[in-house]
């Protein structure tokens, strides 16, 4: 994996030649000599974000998975004891 390095001038008057080093690796953006944005592709991005799945798509699987937990027994519940 390669990293590259450019201005943010730069990235504005070539953004597809910085679209194109990110996929060998991420393209740090520069602002004032200081590293400000990175590029990186979706792949990459969801590998470190740790896969991907919104809330929302994680929320439509649950609607998949058979759920079906064990009822509780008659007995009351016997308060803790925290002495």
């Amino acid at each position: 994996m390669t990293s590259t390095t450019i201005s943010s001038k730069e990235f504005e008057k070539a953004p597809k030649r910085a679209s194109k080093a990110a996929a060998h690796g991420p393209v740090f953006i520069n602002e004032r000599g200081r590293h400000a944005y990175v590029l990186l592709t979706v792949e990459d991005y969801r590998r470190l974000g740790g896969g991907g799945e919104s809330i929302a798509e994680l929320l439509a699987m649950a609607e998949e998975i058979d759920f079906d937990p064990p009822r509780m027994s008659d007995e009351p519940v016997r308060p803790a004891d925290f002495s």
